[in-house]
């Protein structure tokens, strides 16, 4: 089987940090103003979750990386279907790990923070899809 390439750690980190930018810029706001709570709550629960995912962006995409390799395929030439388990599965872990944070940052319950996290990743995992096909198009790996 032929090598196939990867992204470079400076483009992973390239993708990670613009991603992660543009979303707390969307983000930030809908939130104070759902809430009603000032920036420095919100912006603490937003740095807080984009650091998380950023570490765990890094991790799962150099995964699903490897095991689009072992397959043959480059991360820029994935199949629609494959682009949206890529979003939803990071976003699945992302709920698990996230729900603590809503909880205690917002001073919500369970339930509330699990269904302002739905919310979240509903947005998220349609942002993830569009961010990355535009990027995939911008960057693609040679």
């Amino acid at each position: 089987m032929a090598e196939v390439a990867l992204r470079s750690g400076k483009d992973r980190l390239r993708y990670t940090l613009t991603f992660e930018v543009i979303l707390m810029l969307m983000l930030i706001p809908a939130g104070m103003l759902f809430f009603d709570k000032p920036m420095a709550d919100i912006g603490a629960l937003g740095v807080i979750l984009s650091v998380k995912a950023m570490i765990v962006n890094l991790i799962y995409n150099w995964i699903f990386d490897k095991i689009d390799a072992r397959y043959g395929r480059m991360s820029s030439n994935r199949t629609t279907l494959g682009r949206i388990f890529h979003a939803f599965g990071f976003e699945a872990f992302l709920t698990v790990s996230s729900l603590p944070f809503y909880i205690w940052l917002l001073e919500i319950g369970v339930i509330e923070a699990l269904l302002t996290d739905i919310v979240v990743t509903t947005f998220v995992v349609a942002y993830t899809y569009v961010f990355t096909l535009i990027y995939d198009r911008k960057y693609p790996i040679h």
